[in-house]
């Protein structure tokens, strides 16, 4: 059965895993956008749903004018709350996309990317598709960028095979951040090697709809 996206969503309202894990998503994006010497920033959230982890994050933050966002999420539902909360916070550097986020195309307009977002993501893919969206994330990247990734430890845990795909593609960790009172993570990873040139139409992933972000 296909999964409802939308009653997931709806668990952020209640004293859940995942509330606390957005804490803790927001928590890191606000450490991105507060570090020193930026003056623009770019980014992209993969399968964005609602826009609450990122959008929430805007909201409060006193420096937004310099953000510009691509929120790519295929849920026509979610994708119009997320535009019309951006909307009504007055955030007009944020673009939502009604698109499969799972190929390099949905990203074009928005790449480099300061900032990458990949929550609620790697729960819902094979462990190759994982490794192949990890391993084509420096096409998206600007120099130094900063990607913020989600996944459980229920078993088989994975994480530990996913931070070593981080590092071969690339990338420094910055954080591994277990969320209390749940199976979930939260990490942070900085691109240390050259970004790869874009290339569009490269397929990264597709959902796997018995699993669970």
């Amino acid at each position: 059965m296909p999964k409802d996206w939308l009653a997931w969503h709806q668990e952020y309202e209640e004293d859940s895993r995942l509330r606390r894990r957005l804490a803790v998503v927001q928590r890191r994006i606000s450490e991105v956008l507060e570090a020193p010497g930026r003056q623009q920033f770019r980014i992209i959230s993969m399968c964005a749903g609602d826009g609450r982890d990122l959008l929430g994050v805007l909201e409060a933050h006193p420096h937004n004018d310099p953000v510009r966002a691509l929120l790519v999420e295929l849920n026509p539902e979610l994708a119009g709350a997320a535009r019309a909360r951006a909307r009504d916070a007055g955030l007009d550097g944020i673009e939502i996309k009604i698109a499969d986020a799972g190929t390099t195309s949905a990203y074009a307009a928005a790449v480099p990317a300061d900032l990458v977002l990949v929550c609620g993501v790697f729960g819902n893919l094979t462990d190759e598709d994982i490794e192949r969206t990890i391993a084509a994330l420096p096409r998206l990247c600007a120099a130094g960028a900063t990607v913020i990734w989600t996944r459980h430890r229920r078993p088989p845990d994975v994480t530990a095979r996913i931070r070593s795909w981080f590092a071969t593609a690339g990338f420094e960790e910055l954080a591994y951040e277990p969320v209390a009172e749940s199976t979930g993570t939260v990490g942070v990873q900085r691109l240390h090697a050259s970004p790869k040139p874009f290339e569009p139409d490269v397929r990264m992933f597709e959902f796997v709809a018995e699993k669970q972000g």
